[in-house]
């Protein structure tokens, strides 16, 4: 049977931050139809989920809770002109590059002129992290906590541990905190807690929680509901049994990449996400991919810039530029995880608000970070902010101005001492 088929100019799958964000900018000016596709009941991402405030300081310059922040952009999405349409899974893609979507109304397809991809990043589950012991009740990730205890109003336990100690860590604490449940213990492998020091510090005394680094969870305990959970010290090999009937995994990002893999986009191998240029554009002609899709994972108003920053490059496809060429590849070297975007053009457009963005795997107070291709360095900035695991480090595109695009891929790295 044939499936009825939308024909949008823009289709935009995911309601999160930067996929509403890109759908406003875009409805406003754009001469056709925004086509916003979501899986979840209502539009907003993660922060409709997350009920303390911090959102919106970047884009918005606000102080406000994520069920607000989450309101705004999907209220300026709607006056923009853009369709929301919710309870709609994209599952994949017909032989001419439509989109299939299933939903309680109905399967359709949609064929649009351009495709923004905007599906985000989830946290590795326990399963994911291989982490032995029982498997009883009571052991999430932050997102299954927040949506358990915000939008079902579901009781947890009443003693937690949580497994990492990024932002997204204390988010979680937030959340066990206002369901009635003490963090007791948060634990990280490096050797400092993962987010500024004034934040931890404040937050361990407002939660009366300790942070224990260089540590990791080996075995989960307990017999229908958890009991506790066994911790390692990784410098001496310790281990102590902490009891907890609550378990919170938190962090360690991966891109929801199902979607754009499905459609034979190459993806980043450090990321896991699809591999983007500065405008934001995959390999594949006409599809586009933004926010923590391809750098997991920013804040929300992060990701919400990549959202305006992509609006104008989708256009300028529309009205008949020519598609990305392959660029110069930039890759990862000593002391960071991932940079992005994946590939740039030298002389082309920068990256959002003009930074790259780093994932580091090691504490400096103020880096240098160089640029080194074809074995010469061609780029060195020395920033006075600090490169830290657990959160997005932003470095100035211009370590890059003197790329040369017959030379070959770029390193970013940490300097040696």
């Amino acid at each position: 049977m044939s499936q009825p088929t939308k024909t949008p100019a823009v289709a935009v799958v995911g309601a999160g931050p930067s996929g509403l964000q890109a759908a406003a900018d875009l409805a406003r000016t754009l001469r056709g139809d925004v086509l916003v596709l979501d899986r979840e009941t209502q539009p907003g991402g993660i922060p409709r989920h997350c009920f303390h405030s911090g959102y919106g300081i970047k884009d918005l310059h606000r102080f406000i809770s994520g069920p607000h922040y989450a309101g705004i952009l999907t209220d300026r999405a709607v006056a923009a002109g853009a369709d929301i349409v919710t309870s709609a899974m994209v599952t994949g893609w017909t032989p001419e590059g439509s989109l299939e979507i299933t939903s309680p109304g109905g399967r359709f397809t949609v064929a649009a002129k351009a495709t923004i991809l905007a599906t985000g990043a989830r946290e590795r589950p326990r399963t994911a992290r291989r982490i032995p012991g029982d498997r009883p009740a009571g052991v999430y990730t932050t997102g299954q906590l927040q949506n358990l205890v915000h939008l079902h109003h579901q009781k947890v336990g009443t003693r937690a541990v949580i497994v990492g100690s990024e932002l997204v860590s204390w988010s979680a604490a937030l959340t066990l905190r206002h369901a009635g449940c003490r963090t007791v213990l948060m634990t990280t492998e490096y050797p400092a807690p993962d987010v500024y020091r004034l934040f931890s510090t404040f937050g361990r005394v407002w939660f009366r929680t300790t942070v224990a680094t260089r540590t990791r969870v080996v075995r989960v305990i307990g017999r229908g509901r958890v009991s506790g959970v066994e911790i390692e010290d990784t410098l001496n090999g310790a281990r102590t049994i902490v009891d907890c009937d609550t378990v919170v995994f938190t962090g360690d990002w991966i891109p929801d990449y199902e979607l754009a893999r499905s459609a034979g986009i190459a993806l980043d191998p450090h990321t896991l996400g699809p591999a983007v240029d500065t405008r934001l554009r995959t390999e594949r002609d006409g599809v586009f991919a933004i926010g923590n899709l391809v750098h997991p994972v920013d804040t929300a108003d992060g990701a919400a810039l990549d959202g305006a920053h992509v609006a104008p490059h989708v256009l300028r496809y529309l009205d008949g530029q020519a598609p990305a060429r392959p660029g110069v590849e930039l890759a990862p070297g000593r002391g960071f995880r991932w940079v992005s975007p994946s590939r740039f053009h030298p002389g082309d457009t920068g990256p959002a608000r003009g930074f790259l963005l780093m994932w580091p795997d090691e504490f400096h107070s103020r880096p240098t970070v160089v640029a080194r291709q074809a074995g010469h360095e061609i780029g060195r900035i020395r920033t006075w902010w600090p490169a830290a695991p657990g959160r997005v480090f932003r470095i100035p595109y211009l370590l890059l101005a003197e790329a040369n695009q017959a030379k070959g891929p770029v390193t970013v790295e940490i300097a040696s001492s």
